[in-house]
């Protein structure tokens, strides 16, 4: 037989063309900074009013997984995130199944975008029907991935740019209210972090709902086998969760200190001001009608850049998943020769998208924390299954502490957060889960052969053709 390179040498593959900060653009374009506006009022509402230490509290978990993803990436320099992690340290069938689980979060967050998208639209033209909105956009975001993974890039950083920008002119802003008497009258306060009737359990609860603002610093992973080296991944990782925390953080605190009491969102007692996005009443109460028109387009430039990244992620999980036989490799394992971008998934995700015309907001970011958290603690057990177990790396106190302890704070964190889920998101994200092991079962023939190996000398095909063996010279 000839070797698979000349098996599948008339087939695409993607193209190496992006640098670190592209990558970081990319997981923060993702990570969508101004969500913290977004979610404040709900969070300070289930936290007490101390949505900075949720923020705290879930960036130190992300922290910890953080640097096991990079770990990770590191051994194995490939897309796929954590589905090819698990796979190949623990065994393929649980690779399958938190791949499984990740789709939750993956193929959901395209959507969310589109109906954070939807929603500020209507507000700004009331009598245009929502579904044009949304077919607009999917058609928009679509088409741009669809033709060229660079372009996603370019447009994404300047997305992201103009949105941290207008945030400063927000922080800055805040402050000067500050200093002149407004909200807790002082720019240098414990009260956002903890004061009295605070509890750990509702800041674990605030957890949990704003570590859905860091989805994306995984999804870098996705962009291994485009980065210009791969040692460049590791290190977008952790700069993209510093980057982002920081943005989260800051803007937490002095939005906290402007607004010391969450009833402030809710005039009249009216609880939907609150569970809706306070992106639009924060601007409004800061700086009047034209902060609140600006800042509004920060928010929708900041989610039009998280739903290109976020587009582009799970079409790139797709295409691994079908190369890898997981799922039909003829259709989820292509690649177009021309554009080199997996066209089918970017098109499929697309039409997902579609179906924002008849969810809500609320139904569909209750399941998106389920998989990734699932996929966080299964990330943190890939260290340790591949660097202390597989490769003995367990003998000496750094070695320990790198690939057993320091996965192992990771996993613990992760899993009591996963504990204080919704129970929507619980029972939702099992009922996926058991269709997927029921999918599995009938993949492996109960369980008498393995799912499809890994074999990261295979290039990333299109599968255009059917390769046709040939005889060894």
């Amino acid at each position: 037989m000839a070797p698979k390179s000349q098996l599948f040498a008339n087939q695409g593959t993607l193209k190496r063309s992006l640098g670190l900060w592209a990558i970081v653009g990319l997981g923060l374009g993702y990570m969508t900074p101004t969500v913290v506006f977004d979610t404040f009022g709900m969070v300070a509402r289930d936290t007490n009013n101390v949505v900075p230490a949720a923020y705290l509290v879930a960036l130190i978990v992300m922290m910890f997984t953080a640097i096991s993803y990079g770990k990770m990436a590191g051994a194995i320099p490939s897309a796929g995130s954590a589905y090819t992690y698990v796979r190949e340290s623990v065994h393929p069938n649980l690779g399958f199944m938190v791949g499984w689980t990740s789709l939750i979060d993956y193929v959901l967050l395209p959507m969310v975008n589109c109906l954070i998208i939807r929603s500020y639209l209507e507000a700004v033209f009331p009598d245009v029907p929502g579904w044009i909105w949304v077919v607009a956009y999917c058609v928009l975001v679509t088409t741009i991935i669809y033709l060229t993974m660079r372009g996603t890039s370019n447009v994404n950083m300047l997305l992201l740019v103009f949105s941290i920008v207008v945030m400063a002119v927000f922080v800055i802003m805040v402050i000067a209210q500050l200093a002149q008497g407004a909200g807790a009258g002082t720019a240098v306060s414990i009260a956002p972090f903890a004061h009295d009737g605070v509890t750990l359990g509702a800041v674990l609860m605030g957890a949990t709902i704003v570590c859905f603002s860091f989805i994306g610093f995984d999804a870098v992973t996705m962009y291994a086998e485009e980065a210009k080296h791969p040692r460049i991944v590791p290190r977008a990782i952790l700069f993209t969760v510093v980057l982002g925390g920081a943005i989260f953080l800051v803007a937490a605190y002095f939005t906290q200190l402007r607004f010391p009491d969450w009833n402030e969102f809710a005039p009249g007692g009216d609880m939907q001001f609150v569970e809706d996005s306070t992106l639009p009443l924060i601007g409004d109460f800061v700086g009047g009608t034209w902060l609140q028109v600006v800042l509004t387009a920060a928010g929708f430039a900041a989610t039009l850049a998280s739903g290109l990244a976020s587009h582009a992620s799970v079409s790139r999980m797709l295409l691994v998943m079908g190369r890898n036989n997981v799922l039909p490799r003829r259709v989820f394992g292509y690649v177009s020769a021309k554009t080199r971008t997996p066209t089918f998934n970017i098109v499929l995700v697309g039409a997902i998208c579609l179906l924002a015309m008849a969810f809500s907001l609320e139904i569909i970011a209750a399941f998106i924390n389920f998989g990734a958290l699932i996929a966080f603690t299964f990330v943190n057990v890939s260290v340790i299954a591949w660097f202390a177990v597989r490769r003995g790396r367990r003998r000496t106190l750094k070695d320990i502490v790198s690939y057993i302890v320091l996965p192992g704070i990771g996993m613990v964190l992760t899993g009591i957060l996963w504990a204080n889920l919704h129970a929507d998101a619980l029972i939702g994200g099992i009922v996926w889960t058991v269709i997927g092991f029921v999918y599995l079962v009938v993949l492996t023939r109960g369980f008498r052969r393995r799912v499809a190996s890994f074999d990261e000398s295979q290039p990333v095909t299109g599968f255009n053709k059917v390769p046709v063996p040939v005889d060894e010279d």
